[in-house]
């Protein structure tokens, strides 16, 4: 049965589940971009009470937060203060602190989780994907066996067990 003029989107035998809150985030919401005036988030988090931006633990030159737009259950972000855009630019020392920050973020997240393993990466530059190009951050993505389920894989869709508030509550008190 035809629904759209030409035959365009015959129906076919899949369920479609929809996340639409996504498509803020594709369309910049919360994003610094050229079409745009949003100013950085992870320079107005810091400004936050800690619950209320999803900060799990402030160090000297580096935070842990909560990623807002997560790809697992306790996806954290380690990001400098200083708004830098690359690795390159960082001093030693603010590093040294995302490193050893994301390194207490693991054993946090095992604490908390029990994950099977972790995603580590940093994406430089926006044609790598990232979202805040301008505002270096690392990404801690604890992994379990299954977790890429059809739910993302065909669905295109990630179910969180938990609320962020909930999952920041509970890894900010075991850090």
């Amino acid at each position: 049965m035809e629904y759209l003029e030409g035959g365009v989107g015959m129906p076919d035998a899949w369920q479609r589940l929809w996340a639409p809150h996504r498509l803020g985030y594709i369309r910049g919401e919360n994003r610094p971009l050229d079409s745009n005036n949003v100013p950085c988030p992870f320079c107005e988090i810091p400004k936050k009470a800690d619950r209320d931006g999803l900060v799990v633990f402030r160090g000297q030159e580096a935070y842990v937060v909560m990623n807002l737009y997560p790809y697992n259950p306790g996806h954290l972000l380690i990001c400098a203060f200083r708004h830098v855009p690359d690795l390159t630019e960082l001093s030693d020392s603010e590093r040294n602190e995302i490193s050893y920050l994301t390194a207490h973020a693991m054993k946090t997240l095992r604490k908390v989780s029990n994950p099977a393993g972790f995603n580590l990466g940093m994406n430089q530059g926006a044609i790598s994907g990232a979202g805040v190009a301008a505002h270096i951050h690392q990404h801690v993505v604890p992994r379990w066996s299954g977790d890429a389920n059809f739910m993302p894989i065909i669905g295109q869709t990630k179910v969180l067990p938990q609320l962020l508030t909930d999952t920041r509550d509970a890894l900010a008190q075991a850090w």
